[in-house]
């Protein structure tokens, strides 16, 4: 039985980085929001055993070091099904892009499979499984408007943010996460020695990073009451009027939850850190703002930039701006959970 299935893309709208944890992994605070930019994959099991990975693009792991070998190879023992898993990608988001296209692919060859052999994990089971492959694959379980906290594999759906039309610029460069981690720990330990070495009174130094010595634990809980605020809005707010106390209809109904979560002041740590090894990445974030995107931001630790703006005229035309510069850009939407959890199989 071939079974075919979209997988989907993320953004990040905002990531706190904090503390290192005792496993080695960063504590982690995200809003992720599916979009509707995606990959295709045929998943089919057949006679045999094993497991075979087919892409084209050569950038595209064949063996277990795939996201979604790995997570296959646990769902046939947890199923207990048996024959060869065949999965085919048709790769269309990019490679190390920060869209979590790596984590995508693995859920949907994951759900393909379930339909291929007719058996189906408890939803606990799934979510248990996803983590143990990756920090972001639990979030594709989910879809829509969603929480990560721990690494960002411990997921919790949000209400969801009403559909808005998002431009998302890819550059052709890779950011390592791994890379990008270490970069951010050594520069935050630098910035701490330094406040070190001036309390001690020593030479002031002045940064113009943003980085700070603030206790990363700090940092979390800041963020949680952040979003704890705007949930609270959210779910309270009876007069039609967000955040900011302007009434929801003036700004249109797409607009209002979204400006009151943007306007929480909500960043992606990852940029401070970024930015300066691709300081092109910063100019086409630049290019989105001035293009009209009442929102932009590096997605994950990148390479991919985004940008969502009122209306699709608006994102046409900020993908047009970065077309001509040479810069490879894509009109889509944000995917509430219905939307997401409809289409994956359409």
């Amino acid at each position: 039985m071939l079974v075919t299935v979209r997988s989907f893309a993320k953004i990040n709208l905002g990531l706190c980085i904090g503390p290192v944890r005792p496993d080695g992994y960063h504590e982690l605070r995200t809003v992720y929001q599916t979009i509707g930019l995606h990959d295709i994959l045929h998943v089919q099991v057949t006679r045999g055993t094993g497991i075979e990975i087919r892409c084209e693009d050569p950038r595209v792991p064949k063996d277990q070091a795939n996201t979604c070998y790995r997570i296959v190879e646990r769902a046939m023992a947890a199923l207990k099904a048996r024959g060869r898993v065949i999965i085919e990608i048709e790769k269309r988001l990019p490679v190390q892009g920060g869209l979590g296209g790596a984590s995508g692919n693995a859920v949907a060859s994951f759900l393909a499979l379930e339909r291929a052999v007719q058996k189906q994990l408890p939803g606990p089971e799934k979510l248990r499984l996803a983590a143990e492959v990756g920090s972001d694959l639990p979030l594709f379980l989910i879809g829509g408007t969603v929480l990560g906290v721990g690494h960002g594999e411990e997921v919790y759906p949000l209400p969801d943010l009403p559909p808005v039309s998002c431009v998302v610029a890819m550059p052709d460069v890779g950011v390592s996460t791994p890379k990008a981690f270490a970069e951010w720990d050594a520069r935050l330990e630098a910035v701490e020695l330094r406040s070190t070495w001036t309390a001690e009174g020593g030479r002031p130094y002045m940064s113009s990073a943003k980085l700070t010595g603030t206790n990363g634990s700090d940092r979390m809980v800041e963020l949680g009451r952040v979003l704890s605020a705007w949930l609270s809005a959210q779910s309270n707010d009876k007069s039609g009027k967000g955040l900011s106390g302007v009434p929801a209809g003036g700004r249109g109904r797409a607009e209002s939850p979204l400006l009151d979560l943007v306007r929480t002041g909500i960043e992606n740590d990852f940029e401070q850190v970024v930015f300066p090894q691709y300081p092109e990445l910063r100019e086409v974030k630049s290019v989105l703002v001035r293009a009209g995107a009442f929102y932009a931001s590096l997605s994950g630790s990148g390479s991919a930039v985004y940008g969502l703006f009122r209306n699709r005229e608006a994102a046409e035309k900020a993908a047009g701006e970065l077309r001509r510069s040479g810069i490879e850009a894509r009109v889509t939407k944000t995917l509430t959970r219905r939307q997401y959890r409809k289409r994956i199989f359409d």
